[in-house]
């Protein structure tokens, strides 16, 4: 199944797609999406959106993971950076393409094993998981992003197919409220969010 993996920024958007066959992975192609920084806001995220749709026409992923923001300490930069994210987010959606999104920890944790890795880990686990790549930073962390939703594609197909056991011995998942899932904490240890994750890829797995 071929991937995109995008990295959101307003001047930098990275772009990364993989092919992911069970537990293989292989390079296909990578790039970055700039804007100008002489033009009003809404040019530049008109830029973002076309680049990063000019690339999935012409590599056809079939799904895309998006980088979540996080919170900087300038709150115009945050404010920046997420209206980045929306035009980046909108473009692989308004394709038909399933967007998925992750936490940097999380893809730090995925591909290096570590949340708080360092970005040069980052880029030295990304080139040796797909050989022969020579990526920019921006994109590297775009690749990362892919890797990452290639690891939780093939263990929720697992999970589903019993490959995988919970070993959820005691907790019980509450109601879901207002999009948030509760999940009670027996001998599994079982968060919420994971609970959430297991149920998306059940469902995810069940319609193919």
């Amino acid at each position: 199944m071929r991937l995109i993996g995008l990295d959101p920024g307003l001047r930098n958007t990275g772009w990364g797609v993989i092919e992911s066959e069970g537990s293989r992975l292989r390079f296909v192609a990578c790039g970055v999406v700039h804007s100008d920084d002489a033009l009003s806001l809404a040019e530049r995220l008109c830029q973002l959106f076309d680049g990063v749709s000019d690339a999935i026409r012409e590599w056809r992923p079939v799904e895309a993971a998006v980088e979540e923001t996080f919170v900087n300490k300038n709150p115009n930069s945050t404010l920046k950076l997420g209206q980045a994210r929306g035009a980046v987010l909108m473009a692989p959606a308004k394709l038909g393409l399933a967007v998925i999104e992750y936490g940097a920890n999380h893809i730090k944790k995925s591909v290096v094993g570590v949340g708080h890795a360092e970005k040069q880990q980052v880029e030295l686990m990304v080139s040796r998981l797909l050989p022969g790549v020579s990526a920019t930073a921006d994109a590297a962390d775009a690749l990362a992003v892919a890797i990452c939703h290639a690891h939780h594609r093939r263990t929720g197909r697992k999970w589903v197919e019993g490959k995988v056991q919970a070993g959820a011995e005691g907790g019980e998942v509450g109601a879901v409220r207002g999009g948030r899932v509760g999940a009670g904490r027996g001998k599994s240890g079982l968060r919420g969010s994971q609970a959430e994750w297991e149920r998306a890829m059940l469902a995810r797995a069940t319609k193919r």
